[in-house]
């Protein structure tokens, strides 16, 4: 059941590079088939999930090299399946944005479909090596779709992009290694290595191991600089995975291989972890006002709005876990839309310049619709409420603030600078009179308009339900959450989550998570603003 996530886009490779040089215009239509088919899997499975099992469910084991220690196994949990889902869509959405006129097509969709099965691949993998296997050859398609149609400085963004990637892949192996050596285990098999019985010091020299590995991926500053270079260079679809689906590997294997493998560690280590989360908040929003390439503020808030994902893991609450993995959607479906809108204005206009833009919501001769859902995705990832950014920031702040008040507040300011820079951005770019240079722009098509318009509507049903999201994840962040009275004392308990899907589809989101129980520390909150009655806040 899941290989089918990984072998049916690599099988449609294989299709495409058949066809035949008076063919080669299907290859976008078979990749946005093969797209749809696994969009569609994704859904069956998750109708399929049960809700109440933090345990892999759906799993597959082959042997494979056992010398190694390496085997093909697969599973998926609460954590992984969100993320999951989302691949497929936002797959599906790089590949219908793409230029339908796009030079070398079979090449270039082909490697989208490389980049969906290798990511697919991570997120399922449940042996150590076989995950770094999929982490290392994601690298390759979207290292060759940024040198090959990126923008002018497309060499020197992609070849940054390897080498960084590449280096955080080979710290990530050395800590399994280390791990399968000092366990005695010899093997890579997560559920193994998982029980092994190390002491202290041991676990927090792997845990910072992988926390350098996975923290270029996310990234986390100062190991940032490759992700405006990249996200510059890269045409609109490989943004859009890029920040949509990429990055979330790093946060991804923390939680996984960080806080699943090394909690004791993890527990000594926490305070460091949520300070680097203040500094990359913090940081990425001051860069992301300094700037005026309109992607490159887009990719600096990428920088920010991932520390929340960080400091929500620190907090390892299982509240604050529960918000780590909505941010992740959350951020994945802004981000996403933001690029596809960059994207349509370079084209109509050739610039991305805030400073040169002008007046673009003219209503007749400008870009309204873009600069509408521009207005929408500024909104949605400043924490407006009835958007998805609001109920995951609301979960991640609620979730961390009884273990660290200091740098949650701090962290908080970086919404509210998150305002800044995109009242910035909108004011100078769609705001005021447009200027004769930009009249009479190219009128925007369906083509353009139809990927922005699914995310945005993604955006706002999903702040009106946050249920479709966090329903998933209440089982695993109870099993991955540090139970310790230090950082139980003040938090919210959260109940079990129901053993089978509700009959009832308005009982989908305004009760798949239980009221959470605050401990007497902490006044009681209706919990119904952390899910189906959302709209009641705005």
């Amino acid at each position: 059941m899941l290989s089918l996530f990984i072998w049916v886009p690599f099988l449609g490779v294989l299709l495409i590079s058949v066809l035949p040089p008076s063919q080669v215009n299907r290859s976008r239509q078979i990749a946005l088939a093969l797209c749809s088919l696994v969009v569609v899997w994704s859904l069956v499975v998750a109708s399929q999930f049960s809700l109440g099992d933090a345990a892999l469910q759906f799993q597959e084991s082959l042997p494979w090299i056992k010398n190694l220690g390496l085997s093909y196994q697969l599973g998926v949990d609460g954590l992984s399946l969100p993320l999951l889902v989302m691949n497929g869509v936002l797959t599906w959405v790089a590949l219908y944005s793409g230029d339908a006129q796009i030079h070398r097509p079979k090449l270039f969709y082909s490697l989208i479909l490389l980049l969906n099965g290798a990511v697919a691949g991570a997120f399922l993998s449940q042996n150590l090596l076989l995950f770094f296997l999929f982490y290392e050859f994601e690298l390759i398609p979207l290292y060759l779709i940024i040198a090959i149609w990126g923008g002018a400085k497309r060499g020197y963004a992609a070849t940054k992009f390897l080498i960084y990637t590449a280096i955080s892949g080979v710290v990530i192996l050395a800590a399994f290694f280390g791990l399968s050596l000092l366990s005695g285990s010899g093997s890579f098999d997560y559920g193994i290595v998982r029980d092994h019985d190390l002491s202290t010091t041991p676990q927090i020299a792997l845990l910072v191991t992988l926390l350098i590995g996975f923290g270029i991926k996310i990234p986390i500053v100062p190991l940032h600089t490759w992700l405006p270079d990249a996200h510059v260079e890269a045409p609109t679809p490989a943004s859009v995975l890029l920040a949509g689906v990429l990055l979330k590997l790093g946060t991804y294997g923390m939680l996984r291989f960080g806080l699943g493998l090394f909690p004791d560690a993890w527990e000594v280590l926490s305070p460091w972890i949520a300070g680097v989360a203040v500094v990359s908040v913090l940081y990425g929003s001051f860069a992301a006002i300094a700037q005026t390439d309109m992607k490159k503020i887009v990719a600096y808030s990428s920088v920010g709005h991932m520390g929340y994902v960080i400091l929500a893991a620190a907090a390892a609450t299982p509240l604050s876990l529960i918000g780590a993995i909505a941010q992740m959607v959350s951020h994945g479906l802004i981000s996403a839309l933001l690029f596809l809108l960059v994207g349509v204005v370079y084209t109509k206009t050739g610039t991305r310049d805030i400073n040169v833009l002008r007046g673009l919501l003219n209503p007749e001769r400008g870009l309204p619709l873009v600069g509408s859902l521009m207005v929408v995705g500024a909104m949605a990832s400043a924490g407006i409420p009835g958007m998805v950014g609001f109920i995951a920031e609301f979960i991640v702040y609620r979730g961390s603030l009884p273990v660290f008040p200091v740098q949650t507040l701090l962290c908080m300011v970086g919404t509210a600078l998150t305002a800044v820079y995109f009242l910035i951005l909108i004011n100078k770019v769609f705001f005021g009179r447009l200027p004769e240079t930009l009249a009479n722009l190219p009128r925007v098509r369906w083509h353009d308009r139809i990927p922005s318009v699914i995310v945005a509507v993604l955006v706002i049903l999903l702040g009106l339900q946050p249920g479709w999201i966090t329903r998933w994840s209440v089982s695993i962040s109870k099993t991955l959450g540090i139970d310790s009275p230090s950082r139980t004392a003040m938090s919210w308990s959260i109940p079990s989550a129901p053993a089978a899907d509700p009959p009832v589809a308005s009982q989908f989101s305004a009760e798949a998570i239980e009221d959470f129980t605050p401990a007497p520390a902490v006044p009681a909150i209706d919990a119904a603003s952390v899910s189906g009655r959302m709209p009641s806040m705005s």
